[in-house]
């Protein structure tokens, strides 16, 4: 093997690997399907456009200790006949390299009644899709420790995910005291 040779074996190993590795990325669900499994009979979902004031972004940086890095808020009130069920919201955080997009039930009394994942695009970490682990989540309201290795479990090898979401999830949980009560 000439020098020339060894210079393209090189890039030859690794753009495929590279590729492989950024390419990773699994949809489990669409917005609407996620609706339909988090609140099963709502009949009715209404969106609401929030755009967070200071004040507001402030008051849920306060109350949850969590950064809020957009003042635009995507939630949606679910009802059934009518009446109002709970709160449908999406968002997105940071895994480790790329943005998770999950989605958060919240009852009319504060509380979570599911979190589920969407779209997550990391290569490492997914078992944060386990609903064993995402349960954990369940009954939890603004003001709760939400701490990860406190009340909440850390999955080895998903760390920086389970954390993010853990904070996003107290950081929503804020903003629904805050602006959708």
């Amino acid at each position: 093997m000439n020098n020339c040779d060894r210079w393209l074996y090189f890039p030859a190993m690794v753009i495929p690997a590279m590729a492989s590795a950024s390419a990773f990325a699994v949809q489990y669900m669409d917005m609407a399907q996620a609706q339909k499994v988090m609140f099963p009979a709502a009949d009715k979902f209404t969106a609401t456009t929030i755009l967070l004031t200071a004040r507001q972004k402030k008051q849920i940086e306060t109350g949850s200790g969590i950064n809020v890095r957009v003042n635009d808020i995507k939630a949606w009130q679910a009802s059934q006949s009518g009446k109002a069920v709970g709160w449908f919201i999406l968002d997105e955080v940071y895994g480790k390299h790329e943005y998770i997009t999950y989605a958060l039930a919240i009852g009319l009394e504060g509380s979570v009644t599911g979190i589920e994942i969407l779209d997550y695009r990391e290569t490492h970490g997914g078992e944060v899709k386990n609903a064993k682990w995402r349960a954990q989540f369940t009954g939890k309201k603004s003001g709760d420790t939400l701490k990860l290795d406190e009340d909440i479990q850390n999955i080895s090898g998903a760390t920086l995910s389970c954390k993010h979401l853990t904070d996003g999830v107290k950081r929503l949980l804020a903003t629904y005291a805050t602006v959708l009560k």
